[in-house]
This record gives C-alpha cells, structure tokens and sequence, in this order.
C-alpha cells in the first residue's frame, strides 16, 4: 500500500466518522493517529479516538498531544458534540491505552520515517504547529496536508468571521499556513446545503444494519439539533468526513484554485479568520507590506471549493456497510 496518513483530530462526533473512513479504506495505511484539545478536552479526544479505532477492529497506534492552544484559553466545543463529545450515548471505555509517548514526538517520528507522508487534520493545529516549531524542515517529507478548517469567504461557526478550528488557536493555524506545508484547505462551509445528511441519508446509513453506521448516526444525536439550532438546517453536518473524503479521494474536491492563505490573530472581531488571497495581491512585487513579503516565503494553498456531494456521500456508505 503506498499511501500513508497521519491523522491530528479533537475526537468528536465528526472526527469519529473521518476516523472510520480512514481506518475502513482499502486506498491507504494510516500510521497514526494523534489527538488534541478542541472540541473536547484531550484526554476525551484520545479515548474517543481509541473506541472508535476499536469499533473498526484497527490497531493504530494513537497518541495524546497538546491540551491547550498556544497562548489562548482553551475553549471545547461540547455545546454542539455533547460533553463526551460523541452525543453523550454512554459509550463504554476503550480496551486499550494511548502510546507513551506525546503526540508532537509521534508526528515529527512518523513523518521522518515516511517521506510523502499525508497529514489529514481535523481540529486545531496546536500539534502540528508545536512540530512545526521544533523541527522546521519536517515539511520537506510531507507531501500533502489537507486541513478540515476555515471558512473561506464564507460565514463562520463560532463567530461571523470564524470557523472553530481557526478560532480557538489562530496562532497555531498562522505557523502552518506560513509554514511552506503543501495545504489544501477544506473548509467548514463546504458540508453545508446538500452535503449535509437529511433524513433520507440518515434512514440509509442506519438501513445499512452494521454497528459502524448505528455508531456514526448516534454519536452525531446532539450534533444534529446543535446544527438545527445553529444554523436552522435539518440535518447531519459532517465537515472532518467531508475533509476525509476528499483527502482519500482527491477528485471529490472538483473546483480549486491555489492562493495565499493567513489567519488573522490581532483582532477580537476577525480572530481566526482565514483570509484567501484570492486575487493573489500578494504578488504584486509593488505590495511591501509586512504580509504580502512574509506570505510569499510559503506556498500558496490550494483552497477547495465546491465538492462532488453524491460522491462525498457515496464514500461515507461505502465506509458505513462494516468489516
């Protein structure tokens, strides 16, 4: 099997099913899994993640990583997930334990030993950016890094600016967008409209009979009326799947366009933000100011932006219908 992930997630309710789309795929390995705080304390996001593993019989080696953003308070996201983060259904403790040691250790690990390696991550990017810090050069191994957060030109989930994976550690999200790591960003507003599961998806996915669908229905219970609250949508919005789906299938994104890519970290109104470069005015050699010089040292981003829905879907049941 010649493709290998590295999956950084804040196991919640979506994160749950991206990891069993990952861990179910015949297209590639995934070498690692490593958690952080986000949607729910880290310690949650790690048990969560070993259940779910457990659930489609991987052994993956799972690792525990950075329990709060770089300078913020840390805030979780339990109001949408629940406060075990997956819909506070009562699932038992997982039989096994993390990796001794820290994620940020795991991922500079497992990128060395794997030239081309794919980063897929789905929460905040407080490993990614601790890693980043301490050993620079690992981007030059990393041959894709598809990010599940921002929302371009788009409304935001936690504020009118912000998606929450920017917002709750915008600082770690600036180091990896200026990093030179090779992102395609996909961003929150990408599993809204039709891409959301309405009841008719549901009745499909739970008409599947296997306990990996039961499992995604159910741990997405409080997600769905968070949703319906949020936004007025009726409906399962699943943003790290659709993010999964198109890091296993790169076809599904089928408009994108490469720009630089900055997260805003001053203001209290924009923080988090994820300003596209659309016109690419950075480019403009004219442009001296302090950001057009500073983003031109990174590579621009290729931003996703629309998706193949009935394909997004179609890989969701295939990963559903069980080992």
């Amino acid at each position: 099997m010649g493709r290998i992930l590295l999956i950084d997630t804040d196991t919640a309710s979506d994160d749950a099913v991206a990891l069993i789309m990952a861990l179910r795929s015949r297209e590639v390995r995934v070498a690692a899994i490593t958690t952080v705080a986000g949607n729910v304390p880290v310690e949650q996001a790690t048990r969560n993640a070993l259940y779910t593993a457990e659930l489609c019989g991987a052994s993956t080696p799972i690792y525990m990583g950075c329990s709060e953003p770089l300078i913020r308070k840390y805030e979780d996201a339990t109001w949408f997930h629940g406060q075990d983060g997956l819909g506070d259904q009562g699932y038992p403790a997982p039989k096994r334990h993390a990796e001794a040691a820290h994620a940020v250790e795991a991922i500079l690990e497992t990128v060395r030993a794997n030239p081309g390696i794919e980063l897929v991550t789905l929460g905040p990017l407080t490993n990614i950016a601790v890693a980043l810090k301490r050993q620079p050069e690992m981007i030059r191994n990393v041959g894709r890094c598809v990010i599940m957060g921002g929302n371009p030109c788009c409304v935001g989930n936690v504020t009118p600016a912000a998606e929450y994976n920017m917002w709750v550690d915008p600082d770690a999200a600036r180091i990896v967008c200026r990093s030179g790591l090779p992102i395609e960003l996909v961003g929150w507003q990408l599993c809204r409209g039709e891409a959301v599961l309405n009841e008719g998806d549901i009745d499909k996915a739970t008409g599947l009979g296997t306990a990996l669908a039961t499992f995604a229905i159910d741990c997405n219970s409080t997600a769905k009326d968070a949703y319906l609250r949020q936004t007025g949508e009726i409906g399962i919005s699943l943003p790290d799947p659709v993010a999964m789906s198109v890091a296993l299938d790169p076809s599904i994104c089928i408009e994108a366009s490469d720009h630089y890519l900055d997260v805003e970290v001053a203001s209290d109104l924009t923080r988090g933000m994820t300003v596209v470069d659309q016109l690419n005015a950075a480019e403009n050699r004219r442009n001296r100011t302090l950001w057009a010089e500073t983003v031109r040292r990174a590579k621009p981003a290729r931003i996703c932006w629309t998706i193949d829905v009935a394909r997004w879907k179609a890989a969701l049941f295939q990963a559903l219908r069980g080992l």
